[in-house]
């Protein structure tokens, strides 16, 4: 782009380099919702069988983090609605640290 400045463009050409969310909204995205993490060897793996527990890096009832593609962007506490599981999320990451989680 030249050095022009966004209001010194012609409306059309400003209207043409504004980017639509509807190029992206069929987008399919992997969601994670993550209650906390550990480390084990494949032993200790493959002797896990119904009822084994496993110790994460988290205590019970900290919030989990809600992941897109592997980048934090809330984070939330499970709930019980009906018999179903659901996710309320209690804080939305901004978007300048988003982006710089992608990095």
């Amino acid at each position: 782009m030249s050095t022009q400045t966004a209001a010194a463009m012609p409306a059309d050409a400003h209207a043409a380099s504004e980017v639509s969310l509807d190029l992206i909204l069929d987008v399919g995205v992997t969601l994670a919702l993550e209650i906390g993490r550990t480390r084990i060897k494949v032993r200790d793996l493959l002797q896990l069988s119904a009822g084994s527990i496993l110790e994460l890096d988290r205590l019970a009832g900290e919030p989990l983090d809600v992941l897109v593609n592997g980048v934090r962007v809330a984070r939330g506490e499970v709930v019980v609605v009906n018999d179903n599981f659901g996710v309320r999320l209690t804080e939305v990451v901004s978007p300048r640290e988003r982006i710089e989680g992608v990095r």
